[in-house]
C-alpha cells in the first residue's frame, strides 16, 4: 500500500514531490524507470521534479554503471522544517493581539467582504465558532448537497468541533428539507447535537442561505466553488433576526 505522505504538502512541496519522494521511500533506491513505474509521471516531469527534491535536500543520488540511482536522504530534515515553521508560526502567535487590535480600531462601521472558493467557506465557519450560536435561513443549509465529497468531511468535522465548543445551530431551512444525517423527526439527536430545526413557509424557497453570526450576515450560494457576501454591522444582524424571529417556532 502507498505510503499517504500528504502532510508533506505542508512544508510547501507539490503533490508531484510528494509522490515521487513517497515512491522512492518505499522502493529504497530507484532509478527514473522504477519511479516511472510507481507514479506514472513521465519522464521528463520526474526528472524535473526529483531535481527540485535535491535542492530542498530531501533526496540524493549515487551512479550505478553511469547510471542514476535515487533515494531519499535522512529524513530528520522534515523534522528540522517542521520546527522552523513552528518557530515562525510561534512568532506569527505572539503578534495576533497587536493584529487583532489594529483590526478592532481600523474597521468601518459596516464592513463588506466577499469569500470566494469553498477554503474560504471554511474559515468563514470556523470565525462562527466564536460565538455562542448560528443562525441559518434558507438553502438547507446547502453544504452537502452542492459542495462536493471533501466539503461534506469536512462539515462533519465542523459539526463535531462546534458540539465540543458547545455552540448551538438553529437551521430555518427551506420547505419540505432537512440537513443529512439529521432527520426533522429525531429529537434526541438533535439535542445531542445542539442543533435545532425550523422550516420557513413553502412559498419563500431559496438556492442561497444566509449565515447569522456575531455581527455578521453571510449570504452564501453553495457550489464546487462557493461565493459569499459578507456584512458586519450590528443595525443589519439585528434587521435579519428579525425575520430570523419570526419565521422561527422552537422545536424543542
Amino acid at each position: 500500500m502507498a505510503l499517504d505522505l500528504e502532510e508533506l504538502l505542508e512544508l510547501g512541496l507539490s503533490k508531484g514531490q510528494v509522490k515521487v519522494y513517497s515512491a522512492i521511500l518505499e522502493l529504497g533506491t530507484a532509478g527514473l524507470n522504477e519511479i516511472h513505474e510507481k507514479t506514472g509521471f513521465e519522464r521528463r516531469a520526474i526528472y524535473d521534479i526529483i531535481n527540485k527534491l535535491i535542492e530542498r535536500g530531501l533526496i540524493a543520488y549515487v551512479s550505478e554503471r553511469g547510471m542514476r540511482k535515487y533515494q531519499c536522504s535522512n529524513p530528520r530534515i522534515i523534522g528540522e522544517e517542521i520546527a522552523e515553521k513552528r518557530s515562525v508560526l510561534d512568532d506569527l502567535e505572539k503578534k495576533l493581539p497587536t493584529i487583532m487590535s489594529a483590526y478592532s480600531v481600523s474597521k468601518p462601521k459596516i464592513r463588506a467582504e466577499v469569500y470566494r472558493g469553498n477554503q474560504a467557506m471554511r474559515t468563514l465557519l470556523e470565525e462562527a465558532l466564536d460565538y455562542e450560536a448560528t443562525y441559518w435561513i434558507g438553502g438547507n443549509s446547502g453544504v452537502e448537497a452542492q459542495t462536493g465529497p471533501e466539503m461534506k468531511r469536512w462539515f462533519k468535522k465542523w459539526t463535531a468541533k462546534r458540539v465540543e465548543r458547545k455552540r448551538f445551530m438553529y437551521d430555518l431551512v427551506d420547505y419540505g428539507t432537512s440537513l443529512e444525517d439529521f432527520p426533522p423527526d429525531d429529537i434526541a439527536k438533535h439535542k445531542k447535537y445542539l442543533y435545532k430545526y425550523c422550516q420557513l413557509p413553502e412559498q419563500l424557497r431559496s438556492p442561497m442561505v444566509i449565515i447569522i453570526f456575531g455581527n455578521k450576515v453571510a449570504q452564501i450560494l453553495w457550489s464546487s466553488q462557493s461565493f459569499a457576501f459578507v456584512l458586519e454591522s450590528e443595525e443589519i444582524k439585528d434587521s435579519f433576526m428579525k425575520y430570523f424571529n419570526y419565521f422561527w417556532k422552537e422545536p424543542w
